[in-house]
């Protein structure tokens, strides 16, 4: 048999040996040839669904990687995994389906992967829990993986603006804010999404796909080729045949990602102004090998690390396609040069100093040059306070410097879709911080993004002069002073179950501080009063939540 020798293969547990005649028999059936079966077996796990976006282009894509895979020396297999749209899934119950969804996908990879002693992994991905589930799968595997993305989508054009997803969202605000008719949010509704891709922003999905790339795990320009380039097909194929070479020399996950590749990783991530959902991914993808991050860790980066991305989510006018053009992560990270860890490895078997050797930024209006910085910091903040005792998460990147210090009256809602009403009625009155809570983890369970409420204050025209503060998410397209992953959350008995109407909350983004301002007499006599809410569950959501609740220790 041509290629690796047979004991080096984790697949040869399954076409070596005499008693593993059937097992050939089963892989005959399938067109492996005999001279196949001294090949590396490649796993393909597409993520690819018709009802998604950012995956329309996939079916095409996975066919190119297997083409590479061939043309490298391996055998290609392709399974699926389930993905949810978080565009789809907002604002309604769906949304508590959206997080849970990156441990279904983990799962569901690692099934398939050990139960066919598959030798290595191309990660067909794209959008929020997709790539962040594959990252864990690949992290919790150890086998050589390879991310690839669908690519981002192409903004559509309005009235002469770019324009996405975010777009839409937020001129409902200004219908209802009377400050755009129905009939011309029809119009533009019509003309937001023109492409396949993920969102055009520096939204969770591209977020993550950058995050890959500054990993190591990616191809370089993974994450900003648009969807509808042809050098998406070229890459595709590149990935397919890297692959094969990964397993050849045994590059596995555990050595690309390390400690110091995660913290390039926040660098990266605060210096785009990302999308705060990384303060729940790269921890738990970090968990998988070992390695703990703290929310104190994203902080600290955040500190030392200037903000110099000037796209769409992150408070600029640029979007993804802009980025690419302007050299994409590679481009950053040359930038970043001084403050990366640059001899971790790639997939591409180089340091990330050798990748970085020949990049140069390409259009500093997109991407600025770390002596002249959009701002001296970077774009999330960790506040901790007496609201939230072990941290909350705010995108200060897109909050203006008037709303950075917020104080104002509570407004409570237990749950979203009370909050959606009244912020839909004209209920809620400048000056207000709206909470809402018993929407984290296990409370909501989900921890559900509040992308509607935020972008409809934004829309109406109250993005600085309302704040919202929540135990649930944010999506990465949110901005104005929202602060979530307020915690303990709610259902926890966390300080935030205790606010009323009424009271003083005080936002200090500069301090990185969250504070409810009532006596604590008050507070410790409200805590004996609450009891903690019933939650009636069944099926997954049930399943999750009893998972969480197990590792969190909580004791009714």
């Amino acid at each position: 048999m041509r290629g690796f020798k047979l004991n080096v293969l984790r697949s040869c547990e399954v076409k070596t040996g005499l008693n593993r005649a059937h097992h050939r028999g089963l892989l005959y059936a399938l067109g492996v040839d005999v001279e196949d079966l001294g090949k590396p077996f490649v796993g393909i796990a597409n993520s690819y669904t018709d009802i998604v976006p950012g995956h329309m282009n996939l079916r095409r894509l996975v066919e190119v990687v297997k083409e590479g895979v061939w043309r490298g020396g391996g055998v290609p297999f392709e399974f699926n995994t389930i993905a949810v749209c978080d565009g789809l899934a907002m604002g309604h119950s769906g949304m508590k389906y959206s997080l849970p969804s990156r441990e279904l996908i983990a799962n569901s990879i690692e099934a398939m992967v050990e139960a066919h002693r598959l030798d290595g992994l191309v990660l067909l991905t794209n959008c929020d829990k997709i790539t962040p589930g594959m990252l864990m799968a690949v992290a919790r595997l150890n086998i050589p993986s390879i991310i690839l993305t669908g690519g981002p989508m192409g903004s559509g054009r309005w009235r002469g603006r770019k324009t996405g997803i975010l777009t839409v969202v937020e001129a409902v605000g200004e219908v209802l804010g009377k400050r755009l008719t129905e009939e011309e949010l029809r119009e533009l509704e019509k003309m937001a999404c023109p492409t396949c891709g993920s969102c055009n922003g520096l939204f969770t999905a591209n977020t993550m796909a950058c995050l890959s790339e500054a990993l190591g795990m990616a191809l370089p320009y993974t994450a900003t080729i648009p969807a509808y380039y042809s050098s998406r097909i070229s890459l595709a194929r590149k990935a397919g045949e890297q692959i094969v070479k990964l397993i050849h020399k045994g590059l596995i996950p555990s050595k690309i990602m390390t400690l110091e590749a995660f913290e390039n990783a926040i660098i990266v991530d605060m210096a785009l102004g990302g999308s705060t959902n990384t303060v729940l991914h790269l921890p738990a993808i970090a968990g998988e090998l070992g390695i703990d991050i703290s929310l104190d860790v994203f902080d600290e980066i955040s500190r030392r690390v200037p903000h110099l991305a000037n796209l769409i989510g992150s408070g600029g006018e640029m979007d993804m396609e802009d980025f690419h053009r302007a050299g994409g992560v590679p481009a950053l990270m040359s930038e970043l040069k001084a403050l990366l860890h640059l001899d971790t490895l790639t997939v591409t078997f180089k340091t990330l100093r050798e990748n970085l050797a020949d990049i140069k930024v390409l259009d500093h209006n997109v991407i600025k040059p770390i002596s002249s910085p959009l701002k001296g910091e970077g774009g999330i903040a960790v506040l901790k306070g007496s609201l939230a005792p072990q941290g909350a998460v705010v995108k200060a990147s897109a909050v203006s410097e008037k709303a950075k210090v917020f104080i104002g009256s509570a407004v409570v809602f237990d749950g979203q879709d009370e909050a959606l009403k009244a912020i839909e009625d004209g209920k809620v009155e400048r000056g207000s911080v709206i909470v809402i809570r018993y929407e984290g983890m296990i409370g909501g369970p989900g921890m559900q993004e509040m992308l509607i409420p935020t972008a409809l204050i934004y829309g109406m025209g109250l993005s600085d002069d309302i704040a919202l503060v929540t135990d649930g998410r944010f999506s990465g397209a949110t901005r104005g002073p929202c602060v979530g992953h307020v915690s303990p959350e709610a259902y926890e008995g966390g300080p935030i179950a205790f606010v009323e109407n009424g009271d003083e909350i005080e936002i200090n983004i500069p301090k990185r501080t969250l504070n409810l301002n009532i006596d604590g007499d008050v507070l410790e006599e409200r805590k004996c009063r609450w009891r903690r809410p019933e939650k009636k569950l069944r099926g997954f959501l049930a399943e999750y939540v009893a998972v969480k609740r197990a590792k969190s220790r909580i004791k009714d």
